[in-house]
């Protein structure tokens, strides 16, 4: 059996819901990693990313509320962007880290953005992984088909299949095994099945929010362009278009860019792209 290389922490948030994070242990010199992950997911999508990077850096993965490890919130409307940041800026505090370089895909990105506007003297840095001011709607309308559904599958290969269908618009570079390793990230056993690790509640306020004019994410970019930043898309993203892409490099001139080749929605940042603009990116802080 592999050796575990993380602890488990946990902490309360001032409503009262009880948050779970893994912590790999790394230079207390240099600004920790916090990886912040996508809608649905959760923490186990750093783990190679925080065995490449550990113990050079220390690491933080964190399951927002109502994923994986961490409580499910009784006011589904508390599942949204804004509460995502305080809970980040109160891990921060509990563990009095004034900085971090903060990873964030998709979702994690949007919440990136949100703690470099609201606080931005505690990112020392950036990594915005397919996501940035501008969504695409096919990619929205993707995620929205899937997200909230609570369903229940036989093993994992059933839900390996499932997720990529799910994710059908990526190239067939996944192999089966691939996508039940993509299952055992996203699912948990329960009983005799698989079911998806995160409260469907969560697809609440996504829901309601596509009902609603569109909010200008655009400072928030520029407020997090003001740090070290680097910023990836998968070659074939439905949510970050490539056109996107291009006016975030014209706005942000100073930070680094990187397609990740043959990545769909959202590099796992193992690709030889990825791990390649990473390493140049994280040299000044080593």
């Amino acid at each position: 059996m592999t050796e575990q290389r993380y602890r488990d922490g946990w902490y309360r948030v001032p409503d009262g819901l009880r948050l779970h994070y893994r912590d790999y242990p790394g230079d207390a010199a240099r600004p920790p990693l916090l990886c912040l992950p996508g809608l649905t997911r959760n923490g186990r999508d750093f783990e190679a990313f925080a065995e490449r990077y550990s113990p050079r850096f220390r690491m933080l993965a964190l399951d927002f509320r109502g994923r994986a490890l961490s409580e499910p919130d009784p006011q589904p409307l508390r599942y949204n962007p804004l509460t995502y940041v305080g809970d980040v800026l109160q891990l921060l505090d509990e563990l009095a880290l004034p900085q971090a370089i903060v990873v964030g895909t998709s979702l994690g990105g949007i919440v990136t953005m949100m703690v470099a506007a609201m606080a931005p003297r505690r990112i020392a840095g950036a990594i915005l992984n397919d996501v940035g001011p501008e969504l695409s709607e096919a990619g929205l309308e993707r995620i929205r088909s899937y997200v909230g559904k609570e369903p229940r599958f036989a093993d994992w290969d059933e839900a390996g299949r499932a997720i990529a269908v799910n994710n059908r618009h990526i190239p067939a570079l996944f192999t089966s095994d691939d996508w039940v390793q993509a299952a055992r990230r996203l699912c948990r056993e329960e009983g005799d099945g698989i079911v998806v690790d995160y409260d469907p509640a969560i697809a609440v306020p996504f829901a309601a929010a596509a009902a609603t004019s569109a909010v200008d994410l655009w400072p928030l970019f520029h407020a997090v362009a003001q740090h070290p930043l680097l910023v990836l898309r998968g070659e074939v993203s439905d949510l970050v278009g490539m056109e996107a892409f291009e006016r975030m490099r014209a706005a942000a001139p100073q930070a680094r860019f990187a397609v990740v080749a043959g990545a769909g929605h959202a590099p796992m940042l193992d690709e030889p792209e990825a791990v390649a603009a990473i390493d140049e990116f994280l040299a000044p802080f080593a």
